[in-house]
């Protein structure tokens, strides 16, 4: 069904974006939505990712994501972090390996983008703050997770890398 005054189909108009920029201790969240295009830091995960092999940041990952965001109009879109000549390191691999599993668990794809200078974002973003070193460094993830999200928004074509799609259980 289309919207008449848009043109456009009513999913494609209620899409929201749940983004997250993975840490080794702190994760950030942030929610975007596609009608206004704004994106804004939602929240900060203090779960070190090697917990359990990463199923402890999922549980709460996934615990955020169906408090803030759930839904079927609802993207998750998970920042990867490319070297500055577009190769993947080993961090892209962990990345990779933790939006399979982060896939699998909610059922759901997880589109990896592009987060080279997103932390830089952020960090400029909060220079003129006036707040501690302390106060930046807990606000820095979840004003990541937005840059990603923004990015998304503003740039799809040129800041997707890669979808992973769910694992089928047999």
């Amino acid at each position: 069904m289309d919207l008449p005054q848009l043109g456009l189909p009513i999913l494609e108009c209620l899409m929201r974006i749940f983004a997250i920029d993975l840490g080794d201790k702190r994760t950030g969240l942030a929610l975007a939505d596609r009608i206004t295009s704004i994106a804004s830091p939602a929240g900060l995960i203090e779960v070190p990712i090697d917990q359990e092999n990463g199923r402890l940041l999922i549980d709460a990952i996934v615990k955020q994501f169906h408090q803030q965001a759930s839904g079927p109009e609802t993207e998750i879109v998970l920042g990867i972090p490319l070297n500055m000549d577009s190769t993947e390191g080993p961090r892209a691999k962990l990345v990779r390996d933790f939006a399979t599993k982060l896939a699998s668990r909610v059922d759901r794809p997880i589109v990896l983008v592009d987060e080279r200078k997103t932390s830089q974002a952020a960090d400029a973003q909060m220079s003129q703050t006036g707040l501690t070193h302390k106060q930046k460094k807990l606000r820095r993830d979840a004003i990541a997770a937005a840059a990603i999200a923004q990015l998304y928004l503003d740039e799809p074509d040129t800041s997707v890398i890669d979808t992973i799609d769910p694992i089928e259980h047999i």
